[in-house]
């Protein structure tokens, strides 16, 4: 679960300022988040603030290495020939103790790099959060299902399509011998406590079985336990620059119809997602959503295997900046790091000359 807890322990008082009443709070050096007691906004608190100057000062420390994983030096490196469409769910579980807190901010964030970075149109964009007014938007089980068959409908040759979910991931035994594991991958929509949640083998058959040749598809799941939350079936293995056989051991088709699938998750389907946030002023979202978009931001034109090179390093300088020299964020955040981003697709491909392109 990607979430703060409110934390306050002995040490040397902080001042904070709610952005929304201006109430003054003294809180410890080792406070991640709080409440506003006036109007129930959240305050992050020190310790999250100085995890989100890590987590920058990694990204300054690598973006003088980002130009050898990039071809060419400027333009709209995102422009199709065919139809882009995307699909954003956010879930921040209300009023629930397993809320989040950054996830419709890592929305608004994702739907900006489409609009800026890659030339979607806003109304080529579904979003699904809890703040909207209208409750077909909202990320129930039924519109998160219904999202998805919309996002891969009459889709052609030459057409984008990306599907973006930030919330709770879990996994559950896997009864059809699919997964190697032995368990499937789920993702969480707000209502899944009631409804269910849905599990990998129903968003491959939605949006992955049906893509015909020409069609791309990405995925970003920025969620506990997403690793293989497509099924896709192959698996990139960064250190030895190969591709792992992912096939159910089943033999069930989980290939998709001739396009190209493509998957990027927070982490394995056996690890947790970071649970701390990083701090952009005074905004609080993901750590892996903040990466990537960062550094997408910042090449022209990156490679799969850049991309991955670059978020691998800023996490590994974030993690053994934290493990080793700050004893507050140790003490908050030392039983769980933040893992590195996994990739996987329904074909294998040359990840340092492709593009990243959504």
């Amino acid at each position: 679960m990607r979430s703060y807890e409110l934390m306050m322990e002995t040490g040397i008082p902080n001042v904070v300022i709610c952005n929304r009443c201006n109430k003054r709070y003294s809180v410890a050096k080792y406070a991640a988040i709080i409440r506003c007691t006036e109007c129930k906004a959240i305050i992050p608190g020190p310790a999250s603030m100085e995890l989100g100057n890590q987590i920058r000062h990694a990204l300054s420390k690598t973006k003088s290495n980002l130009h050898q994983y990039s071809f060419g030096n400027g333009g709209n490196s995102g422009e199709a020939h065919g139809m882009k469409r995307a699909l954003l769910c956010g879930v921040t579980y209300q009023n629930k103790k397993y809320s989040l807190k950054g996830t419709v901010n890592d929305v608004r964030r994702m739907k900006n790099l489409l609009m800026q970075r890659f030339g979607y149109r806003r109304d080529c964009i579904r979003i699904l959060t809890e703040d909207q007014v209208d409750s077909d938007f909202m990320p129930t089980k039924k519109n998160i299902q219904d999202s998805l068959k919309w996002l891969v409908e009459g889709s052609e040759s030459g057409d984008s399509l990306v599907f973006y979910f930030s919330g709770h991931g879990l996994r559950q035994p896997d009864f059809n011998d699919d997964e190697k594991d032995g368990f499937d991958e789920t993702i969480c929509p707000v209502d899944f406590m009631q409804e269910g949640m849905i599990l990998d083998n129903e968003i491959n058959s939605t949006i992955v079985r049906p893509l015909k040749k020409g069609i791309t598809l990405h995925a970003i799941v920025d969620a506990c336990h997403s690793g293989t939350v497509l099924d896709l079936e192959y698996i990139y293995d960064p250190h030895n620059d190969i591709w792992n056989d992912n096939k159910p051991p089943s033999k069930a088709d989980k290939s998709t119809s001739g396009g190209l699938a493509i998957c990027l998750s927070a982490c394995g389907d056996d690890q947790m997602a970071s649970d701390t946030s990083a701090f952009t002023g005074k905004e609080m979202t993901g750590a892996m959503t903040f990466i990537l978009i960062h550094i997408v931001e910042n090449v022209p034109e990156i490679t799969y295997g850049g991309l991955l090179n670059q978020m691998h390093a800023c996490i590994e300088q974030v993690n053994n900046k934290r493990c080793l020299s700050v004893p507050c964020l140790r003490k908050l955040f030392g039983r769980r790091k933040i893992e590195n981003p996994m990739l996987s697709s329904s074909q294998e491909f040359p990840v340092y000359s492709k593009k990243f392109l959504l």
